[in-house]
């Protein structure tokens, strides 16, 4: 079956830029909306057990609300994701300098305050009946060398799997690092925190971080820790314990070293599941990370689609991506990406219920 997709118009943002955005609706009459607002998803509607169909996702009322919000709700960040310390990386004996732009002013997030999170990106649909959105990334942008082409093509199936293919060409080495960073709430969005999801992770490993949330360089088992998420168990079980991620992050804000990376196969990275709605999401990826970021900071963002501002821990973000501060630990997989080769990723949410 060919996918019901509309294209509606939002108004315009104070530089004339046209807002848009496209709603997916499969054969089941479960969708996706996504906005041309940093490429972002703005709503996924799902049944839960009882056959009620549920928005899993948080986001705002006002879409201009997307433009420079804290939490980055939905979209995809970039030129590179995470954090660079001090905003600092080399390659090839040259060092950039990018902008600086986490809260203490001490290092670099999610490509910058301008960066791809922030851009009002082309939006299409493509011959493939999938929905597009394009970036141009001009050279020195945030401190990037290169021009960069970004492209994130949205795919929605009638099994109510949703597969978003990042892709990126460069004319200049550069590094790279894209992702999605939608919060999810599985009872739906504005009913209550998400301590009470299951989650399950496929990594043996995950990153320390210094109490600035800088990657160490150290690889640690999660064995007889609180990141250890090798069995399901509840978000909110070891989310207080006195732990120096834990207490670091104000809760959950690590990146977790995903089992059997091999570049360009897609595996299973997490399962997170709500036993109140039944609705249980899979998430599968290309990617050798995944950042758990369990809302620690949403108090005080935008008004929600619900007609109120989240509370800290109404959502959960998983962030399939590079390893963050990747350019600058060698021992990390390497960011780098060079005229001539194209930068392709996959992720997959797939849901279903208990």
């Amino acid at each position: 079956m060919i996918m019901n997709i509309e294209r509606i118009e939002h108004g315009t943002l104070e530089d004339g830029g046209a807002i848009y955005v496209y709603k997916l609706t499969n054969a089941n009459g479960a969708s996706v909306t996504l906005c041309n607002i940093g490429a972002g998803i703005v709503s996924i509607v799902v049944p839960d057990k009882e056959g009620k169909m549920t928005d899993v996702v948080l986001g705002y009322k006002d879409l201009k609300s997307y433009i420079g919000d804290g939490p980055c709700a939905g979209k995809v960040p970039g030129r590179f994701s995470n954090r660079i310390c001090e905003g600092k990386f080399s390659i090839d004996g040259k060092e950039y300098q990018l902008v600086l732009n986490t809260g203490d002013g001490k290092h670099h997030l999610h490509g910058g305050n301008d960066g791809f999170a922030n851009q009002l990106w082309c939006g299409e649909i493509n011959d493939a009946g999938n929905v597009e959105f394009t970036y141009f990334s001009e050279d020195g942008e945030c401190g990037y060398p290169g021009e960069l082409l970004a492209k994130a093509e949205y795919h929605w199936s009638d099994d109510n799997e949703l597969t978003l293919t990042l892709r990126a060409e460069t004319n200049e080495a550069t590094v790279v690092n894209l992702t999605n960073h939608v919060y999810f709430n599985l009872k739906g969005e504005g009913n209550g925190n998400i301590l009470d999801h299951n989650l399950k992770i496929y990594a043996q490993n995950y990153l320390p971080a210094t109490d600035e949330l800088i990657t160490t360089g150290e690889i640690a088992t999660v064995k007889e820790t609180p990141m250890d998420f090798t069995e399901t168990k509840l978000i909110g079980r070891d989310i207080k314990a006195d732990f120096p991620a834990l207490v670091n992050g104000k809760g959950y804000d690590s990146c977790w070293v995903l089992d059997n990376y091999n570049k360009g196969v897609i595996r299973q990275a997490a399962t997170l599941s709500n036993d109140a709605s039944g609705i249980k999401v899979d998430v599968f990826t290309t990617q050798p990370g995944l950042q758990i970021y369990t809302g620690n900071w949403l108090s005080g963002c935008p008004e929600g689609k619900c007609g109120k501002s989240y509370e800290d821990y109404e959502g959960v973000a998983m962030e399939c991506q590079a390893l963050p501060d990747s350019p600058n630990k060698a021992n990390f997989p390497s960011a780098v990406l060079r005229p001539g080769e194209e930068y392709k990723e996959v992720i997959k949410f797939k849901f279903s219920t208990l």
